[in-house]
């Protein structure tokens, strides 16, 4: 049986797990793919660094970048992370020296995607990148093979899990955010600076792989984000009043010729699918003709899961399945009509907390006429011990521009004692 010598690249808890995972699983992969997976070298920052997997010495590489020089060497997995520096430089020399290349590395491919994929189809070789999105959930895959059949109009979900496991956590437990967000740090689903998560950059990076994914598109930085950080227990509860829960949703869609990219907080109803998915778990919703809505959901990260869907991009290699990283030829990717929202209409959940004291209800109201937007429902909760009042409105379908101008010129009325918020309502 033929062989495919592998360097892993990396070995915090993802790389380990992948290479304790190859070692026992090597007969049964070989089986399935009539092709035995050897890792022929590792390599990592800190080598002396206590670790659960016995490394034999003669696997160990003096330079990373040797294993992109070394005419063994078949495929390098890289799991270092980051969009510049050491993974940025070994993927682009492996390539370059026909090295075929499985990473996890949302920013890196988010980033350097095109040129990337322009390398790999040049010296026809292989650019995985499964586990960049959503772990164990294989989108990637079924977007590149099960879905090729169909037309896909709209791609959205849940793509983070530390997000989402803080604002379930947050409603079923009534906690306020920090404390959520330290139980998740001490349950290892936040990292130690999880500001990628927080402020839905991490969702946005995978956001953009989907979209050129989906639409045969390049890779296009028009993307509106916006994060869970002003996210509080009061708006937690008032969705609940008004038969919604909060998530953090990517959407990605075309409407008449153009992508629109969003990745924000939003208020969807409870009895939607979405709105069940809890904790870590992630969801990714396909719309697409023929086939109609598709669901796949999953752990969204962790060694487990992400070792789940590399290995599935190395059984791939394994097989000798040469293929485009986008599903297309580079050269026959389209460069699409990307646009911001904000001229696309909404339905919205506004927050403004202000003095309770005559004329502001009529003041904010006018101000909402003023700007075309009209008011589908008003709540107005009253704390007469503070002298403060928490109005809340939820709008018809109105202009983005018009709702953010709203909490601009309102935000900045004497009479608000705290920042306005604004949560679009999605209903999926």
């Amino acid at each position: 049986m033929k062989k495919l010598n592998i360097a892993i690249i990396g070995l915090g808890n993802i790389g380990s797990y992948l290479f304790n995972y190859l070692n026992k699983n090597k007969k049964i992969l070989s089986k399935k793919n009539n092709c035995v997976p050897n890792v022929l070298f590792v390599s990592a920052k800190n080598k002396k660094r206590k670790r659960k997997i016995k490394i034999k010495k003669k696997l160990w590489l003096k330079n990373y970048l040797d294993a992109t020089k070394d005419k063994n060497v078949d495929l390098i997995i890289e799991l270092i992370g980051g969009s510049e520096g050491a993974a940025k430089k070994l993927v682009f020399n492996a390539l370059k020296n026909k090295k075929h290349v499985v990473t996890a590395n949302k920013a890196l491919i988010a980033k350097y995607g095109d040129k990337l994929a322009e390398i790999a189809e040049k010296n026809k070789v292989n650019l995985e990148f499964e586990a960049a999105v959503c772990g164990g959930v294989p989108i990637i895959r079924s977007i590149k093979e099960g879905l090729i059949a169909n037309k896909i109009n709209k791609i959205f979900g849940i793509f983070n899990g530390t997000s989402n496991y803080i604002l379930s956590s947050m409603d079923k437990q009534s906690k306020e955010f920090d404390e959520v967000l330290n139980d998740a740090k001490n349950l290892g689903y936040a990292e130690s600076n999880p500001s990628a998560d927080l402020n839905g950059d991490d969702v946005a990076a995978k956001l953009k792989i989907l979209t050129s994914l989906c639409f045969n598109s390049y890779l296009n930085n028009n993307i509106h984000v916006e994060g869970i950080k002003n996210i509080d227990k009061i708006d937690i509860n008032n969705a609940n009043k008004l038969g919604y829960k909060i998530k953090l949703l990517g959407y990605s869609e075309q409407i008449n010729n153009k992508i629109y990219q969003r990745v924000h907080p939003a208020l969807i109803k409870k009895s939607s699918y979405v709105a069940s998915i809890d904790g870590v778990l992630n969801a990714v919703i396909v719309d697409g003709k023929p086939v109609g809505k598709n669901i796949i959901q999953g752990e969204g990260a962790g060694p487990a899961a992400t070792t789940s869907a590399l290995v599935s991009d190395i059984s791939s290699i394994l097989r000798g399945n040469i293929k485009f990283p986008f599903s297309i030829s580079n050269k026959e990717r389209k460069r699409l009509k990307f646009e911001n929202i904000s001229k696309r209409f909404f339905s919205a959940y506004l927050r403004f907390e202000v003095l309770d004291k005559s004329g502001v209800l009529s003041n904010i109201t006018n101000v909402f006429s003023n700007n075309n937007v009209s008011i589908k429902r008003l709540v107005q909760n009253p704390n007469k011990n503070k002298g403060i009042s928490s109005i809340i409105i939820i709008t018809h379908n109105s202009k983005d521009s018009s709702l953010n101008k709203i909490v601009k010129i309102i935000g900045k009325k004497i009479y608000v004692k705290k920042k306005p918020k604004l949560i679009r309502i999605d209903d999926n």
